[in-house]
């Protein structure tokens, strides 16, 4: 890929420039990614990005692959189990928040029959194509990204507000957010 043309967000950093090669702003379509990406993104919230891909595969192996009815499922045990994982993110607040949020996942899987069709109904199972120029065009928050946070708090999830929730819907590829210059676009 034109490293000249890429977006500028993702520097040098070999993690971080395949991230963004191969997959944020990619169409997510399936609920055990839809899963890891807010888990991921909430445990973010406050720290880079890029620390976050860095604990990633430890985040894999504690949150059991990311199996949604496994973390749903998680005790007080699995809490401090993660609380002493040096490996990912140890914030009890927010480690409560990812069991809570596994099941609140159940829960929309339940009514809509997948996390999937419930999250892309909120653009019309279209990817939302922008054409920033720069990175200082793209927002943190939009409209969308209020609607659907205010939504999945109404629903009972935890740690996921309008910039948490735009970051998903920039990873999973409902909204294409890269640069108009960017060869991933």
């Amino acid at each position: 890929m034109n490293e000249a043309m890429r977006c500028p967000w993702c520097g040098t950093d070999p993690l971080y420039v395949r991230y963004h090669d191969e997959e944020w702003g990619k169409p997510v379509h399936d609920d055990q990614k839809h899963f890891e990406c807010l888990t991921l993104e909430s445990a973010q919230a406050g720290l880079s990005w890029l620390t976050i891909l860095r604990k990633r595969e430890q985040y894999r192996s504690a949150y059991s692959d990311f199996d949604v009815n496994r973390v749903a499922a998680f005790t007080a045990e699995d809490v401090e189990r993660l609380m002493r994982d040096t490996g990912i993110v140890k914030n009890r607040r927010k480690i409560e928040a990812s069991i809570n949020n596994a099941k609140r996942f159940l829960e929309v899987q339940s009514e809509f029959g997948s996390f999937d069709a419930y999250i892309w109904s909120f653009v019309d199972h279209q990817v939302v194509r922008n054409e920033w120029r720069s990175v200082e065009e793209i927002p943190a928050v939009t409209e969308l990204s209020e609607r659907l946070s205010k939504d999945l708090k109404r629903r009972g999830f935890k740690f996921l507000g309008p910039t948490t929730v735009y970051a998903h819907l920039q990873a999973t590829g409902l909204v294409n957010d890269h640069l108009s210059t960017c060869p991933a676009k």
